[in-house]
């Protein structure tokens, strides 16, 4: 007898069949070839979320709650486990893949997720209402976006619990990091001890008596980072990983990006993970086994990294560093070390989300390109999304499946040996910024080319900002120096929605139009471009600068003008004037020889003075973008003199800026320019 799952399988591959079939014998698959491509993605696209949503193995899910697991130096850990059951309670009696989740978020938050998610029927109803909400055309169309996180996939890949995935027969395993939920010990912010512990849980469940020692991870934006260093030189046991929302290099990411405090994400983040760390665990408390080990170690830390926060913003100057900062600006500290990646050591197949405008989008497609598997065992979608919504815009016509269908045919190829034709999609699958979802064989497109775009001081008389100038792929034909001074209008815009998760950006006033902010900003617009324009890859501003102070603050975005005016920001980088040394060997050039991705240190040891007076040239790194300029657009670069609340520069190098008036110089002899990756010149 067939279970329901063989019998789902083999409809599967008896459709591709018949649909490779019908297109060799009706079109021999030349006629309509992308029509035919189209139709076999959809076909695709729908059997794999027929096989995610259909009927599985099993009807129901059973939870072992807080199994102790002990680490080699004595810390317990603790972490529900879920099996798959049949009906009437009974567990999968034989050994089944297994998936890892571990969270610093508390395994409890993602219960109780999961409870209501699982209540017959609320699902159903809740997708339901969420479809028919429609606020388009409306100034908080914003909301809308974030809400279709819910039906993109959020709740199962971000939160690691996936009942559909657990009834086709996988057990999981959601544990809390060390020091959060209800985990003994101190929290190891993705420390060597944190990084050791998580190779130990895969160890543990790998040969527990209902695993068969295959494993995956999943989970999304912490729980991510934890899946990619685990894959670095992988445990025997560790098959494949499945990272939401992952970042690589976090110092980069959100610590200090250009050397500037994530002043928004990070103490909503820190004040999230020592809040929850300290709920108690009820259930023990009331059946007479509290863990007063977890309590004595919550007492002994209830709110790690706040030192480290506080003095990065308060401390007065460079002479008064204390040692907790000095080593976050010491590229050799454990520190920097635990929040540094390295996806070149990764060696198991990896499927990675990421969304354009989330905080660790510059992570992303960098760490895929740095991956060293072979085509078929790595795949990177980017969405056009923030870090609260991973998933919005998938699962739609045209678009990818859903973020837990992708999962579920990425973990049926490495850890079942089931292949769903997950070969056939992508490698690569983006939101093409001004267009829609494109597939690529690599990023950036082969076919754009890095050429220089000026910045000149001609008006372009689009723009009411502090200084309305052009684009032009001509150099300025005389020396002009132009004033910006450090505001409060980047409050509503883009940046701050990305710093904010995502929060803010119901606001499409702030986050999908920049002409607020740019009235404290030098604009550089193009002419409208008289075709489609592909901008691919990552995008360097080389700016000739000049201060009053020891120090500036400079921050940059890359915007899409529409013909009626609006301006959508595209991307987006910022930088502390003394912390522009950059490191050769870490970074890109073009064939022009201009930077494409200067890799600045960060460090203490890097920091160069500013000269007040003296011109300085910067090289501003510009998160990779895939975007298209329609016709009758036109492109624009952002200049503030600061990028407030999203960052700051750390609190001694912000005292020396003195929050002074900064200076562009426009000069033909030493111009500043963007260096862009596009499909044809800008006009």
């Amino acid at each position: 007898m067939l279970s329901r799952y063989q019998v789902a399988q083999r409809l599967v591959c008896v459709t591709r069949v018949a649909t490779a079939l019908t297109i060799v014998v009706v079109g021999g698959g030349f006629a309509t070839p992308t029509a035919s491509a189209e139709s076999r993605v959809e076909t695709q696209r729908e059997q794999w979320t027929a096989l995610h949503d259909g009927p599985q193995d099993y009807a129901d899910v059973h939870i072992d709650w807080d199994v102790p697991i002990r680490m080699s130096d004595g810390v317990v850990l603790k972490a529900n486990v879920y099996r798959p059951a049949d009906a009437a309670g009974t567990v999968a009696p034989q050994p089944l893949p297994t998936i890892v989740n571990l969270t610093p978020y508390t395994k409890l938050l993602s219960n109780l997720v999961d409870s209501a998610m699982a209540v017959p029927g609320l699902q159903p109803l809740a997708l339901d209402l969420l479809r028919r909400v429609n606020l388009s055309g409306t100034p908080f169309s914003g909301f809308e976006d974030l809400l279709h996180a819910l039906d993109g996939g959020t709740v199962p890949t971000m939160l690691g619990i996936d009942r559909s995935l657990i009834r086709s027969g996988y057990t999981l395993v959601v544990a809390d990091v060390r020091g959060t939920g209800f985990s003994q010990g101190t929290w190891d912010t993705l420390g060597a001890r944190e990084q050791l512990d998580t190779r130990e849980v895969i160890d543990w469940a790998s040969t527990q008596p209902w695993s068969n020692g295959k494993i995956g991870m999943s989970g999304g934006s912490y729980a991510g980072i934890n899946q990619l260093r685990a894959a670095e030189n992988a445990p025997p046991a560790l098959k494949a990983i499945f990272p939401v929302e992952p970042g690589s290099d976090l110092m980069r990411d959100v610590v200090a990006p250009g050397g500037g405090i994530g002043a928004t994400f990070l103490p909503m983040w820190l004040s999230n993970v020592n809040q929850l760390k300290l709920i108690p665990d009820m259930r023990s408390m009331l059946n007479g086994t509290f863990d007063w080990r977890w309590f004595r170690d919550r007492v002994a830390d209830p709110s790690t990294n706040y030192d480290l926060l506080i003095q990065a913003l308060l401390t007065p100057s460079l002479a008064d560093i204390p040692p907790t900062l000095a080593a976050a600006l010491d590229r050799d500290s454990d520190f920097r070390k635990g929040i540094l990646g390295h996806p070149d050591r990764i060696t198991v197949p990896t499927f990675v989300y990421g969304g354009w405008h989330d905080i660790f989008a510059n992570s992303a497609t960098t760490l895929f390109n740095a991956i060293p598997l072979a085509a078929n065992e790595k795949r990177l979608v980017v969405g056009d999304t923030y870090h609260a919504n991973p998933g919005a815009g998938t699962g739609v016509p045209g678009g990818p499946p859903r973020l837990e269908v992708l999962q579920r045919v990425w973990f049926d190829k490495w850890l079942k040996n089931i292949d769903h034709g997950i070969g056939e999609f992508g490698p690569v699958t983006v939101w093409e910024q001004g267009g829609g979802w494109v597939t690529l064989d690599e990023f950036p497109q082969p076919d754009t080319t890095h050429r220089r775009v000026y910045l000149t001081a001609t008006p372009s008389g689009t723009a009411d900002s502090g200084y309305d100038g052009s684009l032009s792929a001509t150099k300025p034909d005389e020396q002009r120096t132009l004033t910006v001074t450090p505001g409060l209008t980047t409050v509503c815009s883009r940046d701050t929605a990305q710093g904010a998760a995502g929060m803010t950006a119901v606001l499409d006033m702030c986050a999908k139009d920049s002409r607020i902010a740019e009235r404290n900003a030098l604009t550089f617009t193009s002419a409208p471009v008289g075709a489609q324009t592909i901008i691919s890859g990552p995008i360097n501003l080389h700016l000739n600068a000049v201060h009053e102070a020891t120090d500036g603050y400079w921050a940059a975005t890359v915007n899409d003008v529409a013909p009626e005016g609006t301006s959508t920001v595209l991307s987006t980088g910022q930088l502390t004037a003394s912390m522009r040394a950059v490191d050769e060997a870490k970074s890109t050039r073009s064939a022009n020889g201009d930077y494409t991705a200067p890799h600045n240190p960060i460090t203490l040891d890097s920091l160069r003075p500013v000269a007040p007076g003296e011109p300085v040239v910067l090289d501003i790194a510009v998160i990779p973008v895939q975007a298209v300029l329609q016709p009758g657009h036109r492109l624009r670069v952002d200049v503030f003199a600061g990028n407030s609340p999203k960052a700051v520069a750390f609190r001694p190098l912000l005292n020396n800026t003195e929050l002074k008036p900064q200076y562009l110089r426009l000069d033909p002899a030493e111009p500043s320019f963007v260096n862009l990756p596009t499909s044809r010149p800008l006009e």
